[in-house]
């Protein structure tokens, strides 16, 4: 726990753990047990879905890219290679008693120089996710 440090409480983020922010949805002045639990439950960061790799006139389909919540330069990317990504959706139908369902991908390589990264999912995205959240998973860890 000693690598714990606070972060801005204005832009309600919540803390930083080993040099990585933990982006969850709480402020950061929430009482000690609050805080506790955001530290031990820091799973995943947010990511959004901007668009297919594409050239001039085609788009490759089979290549995500996922812009990462405060992940600015090409630098700050090399953690997140590797990492997995989960796009979860509403389907109209039930499936084991629930309807949200998952599309997983893996984190593969920086786009550019402003923290826009490349994902391949297993399944590829549905043009209808374009501008949509999806969770980058911290696991597994390259450290």
């Amino acid at each position: 726990m000693d690598a714990v440090e606070e972060l801005d409480c204005e832009n309600g983020f919540g803390q930083k753990i080993n040099g990585y922010a933990c982006w969850m949805q709480h402020c950061a002045c929430a009482t000690p047990a609050a805080k506790l639990r955001r530290v031990l439950c820091c799973l995943y960061s947010k990511g959004r879905f901007l668009g297919f790799k594409r050239g001039q006139r085609a788009q490759h389909e089979n290549t995500a890219l996922i812009q990462l919540e405060n992940v600015n330069s090409k630098e700050e990317t090399t953690y997140y290679e590797g990492k997995r990504v989960a796009y979860l959706f509403r389907a109209p139908t039930a499936k084991k008693g629930s309807n949200i369902r998952c599309m997983w991908g893996r984190i593969t390589r920086p786009h550019g120089n402003s923290g826009v990264v490349r994902a391949k999912f297993r399944h590829n995205l549905p043009p209808s996710a374009m501008g949509s959240t999806v969770r980058v998973m911290m696991y597994p860890s390259n450290i």
